[in-house]
């Protein structure tokens, strides 16, 4: 049984009580698993429109429920909450979480995407992030375009102080973009593919290796009292993951119906994801061991703290290992 709920803090709220029902003493599954879906992670999306879940565990009386994560931040407020099992946020979001004792997981890269770059509009003057000095920038706190922000910044010597970061949610900074009421916004997918082709809004600072990874996240809970279930789930997403990589206009046509968004945006976003490497490995924590160092230098995350210490709590690969070939 699907049952689809709107990703807001009341719907969290609500799910609350109902996440993970209980089941049989021993059960290698509880009576209901709730996953989110995310605009961001076309995986996700394909997941829940193609059943996947429900066809690996159609030998089991299993439910699912499925909540809309609108960034990276809601994710991961939704698994510390425990209206989640599994959530989807970027790595570097993830890692700061668990520096703020967030009881999770990554068990599962579900692609790799360049889904995020500082954006302006059509005209500006704005051409490198030097020229920021001074200027109201869109951000959401806590996701990976506000941490690629933080790091554009720490790379050209400067800092949060030199600008001035309005916090909003990713669809309304898309929107303040539009309407001029910033001169910047962190962009993230599909908004800012969006924001392109509409508004023939400009990326001028582009940096790969600043976007980290889509990691698939469990509460850690839950991980320890179903471990077939999440190997049942990461095989659900590998199913998920293969069938977009074979049928990507069809994708492009599950994206364009969740996210309610022209098929030239959801093509643009389709094309900067990546699904070739789904196991968490050494590159995964290359990456989010640099993102760490900046945060920590920025005081975005306890420089007391030590990330490779955070980075091998958080990271599990077991569970993938037991599903990818």
């Amino acid at each position: 049984m699907k049952k689809t709920l709107a990703g807001t803090a009341a719907a969290a709220a609500v799910l609350l009580a109902g996440c993970s029902g209980e089941s049989d003493a021993g059960a290698s599954s509880p009576e209901t698993i709730t996953v989110d879906y995310a605009y961001y992670s076309p995986t996700s999306l394909v997941l829940k429109d193609q059943g996947f879940l429900e066809e690996v565990f159609a030998d089991e009386n299993v439910e699912f429920e499925y909540v809309l994560s609108q960034g990276s931040n809601n994710a991961l407020e939704f698994l510390s909450g425990g209206s989640v099992d599994f959530g989807s946020s970027a790595g570097a979001a993830a890692l700061m979480a668990k520096g703020n004792n967030a009881p999770i997981k990554n068990v599962y890269v579900y692609s790799q995407p360049e889904w995020t770059a500082l954006v302006t509009g059509e005209g500006s003057e704005i051409t490198s992030v030097e020229d920021l000095a001074g200027k109201k920038v869109a951000a959401t706190l806590g996701t990976d375009p506000y941490i690629f922000l933080v790091r554009a910044l720490d790379e050209a010597g400067m800092s949060e102080d030199d600008i001035e970061i309005v916090p909003v949610q990713h669809n309304d900074g898309a929107n303040l973009l539009a309407n001029g009421e910033v001169d910047a916004w962190a962009g993230l997918d599909p908004h800012m593919a969006r924001q392109e082709l509409e508004i023939n809004a400009e990326l001028f600072y582009r940096n790969t290796d600043f976007n980290t990874y889509g990691f698939l996240n469990v509460r850690e809970e839950f991980a320890e009292e179903y471990p077939e279930a999440v190997e049942k789930v990461i095989e659900a997403y590998e199913l998920a993951r293969e069938w977009a990589i074979e049928n990507p206009e069809e994708t492009v046509e599950i994206i364009v119906e969740e996210a309610g968004i022209d098929a030239s945006v959801a093509e643009l976003q389709l094309e900067r994801n990546n699904f070739d490497n789904p196991l968490p490995g050494q590159e995964h924590i290359d990456s989010l061991s640099a993102a760490g160092e900046v945060l920590q230098s920025s005081g975005n995350l306890d420089d007391t703290l030590s990330v490779d210490e955070l980075l091998d709590d958080l990271i599990d690969p077991s569970f993938a290992e037991e599903v990818i070939e």
